[in-house]
């Protein structure tokens, strides 16, 4: 069942999101303001939730391994994916 959440939270971290806000407490008490979680949903989803794990998981301690999955994060989020399918649609 874990690795089956982590396909969705690869391909839909939107969703997942939205799904541990409405049927957990997995964002409790993590943010001071609503600004942060609001702007991670529109512009960072993989990177927000990487960011909660952390959290949750790591006791929110940032050393080696959370490091390198917030950079794989931030490298799934910003990277040009919508590009590529445009020019692969018009190509054809």
């Amino acid at each position: 069942m874990p690795c089956l959440f982590v396909v969705l939270a690869m391909s839909a971290p939107r969703l997942v999101m939205a799904l541990l806000y409405f049927f957990s407490h997995w964002f409790d008490g993590l943010f001071t303001s609503a600004l942060w979680p609001v702007l991670g949903f529109f512009f960072m989803p993989t990177t927000l939730l990487w960011y909660t794990a952390v959290q949750h998981w790591f006791g929110g301690q940032w050393t080696f391994w959370p490091i390198v999955g917030l950079v794989v994060a931030i490298m799934i989020d910003g990277s040009p994916v919508s590009g590529r399918r445009r020019r692969q649609s018009e190509a054809q």
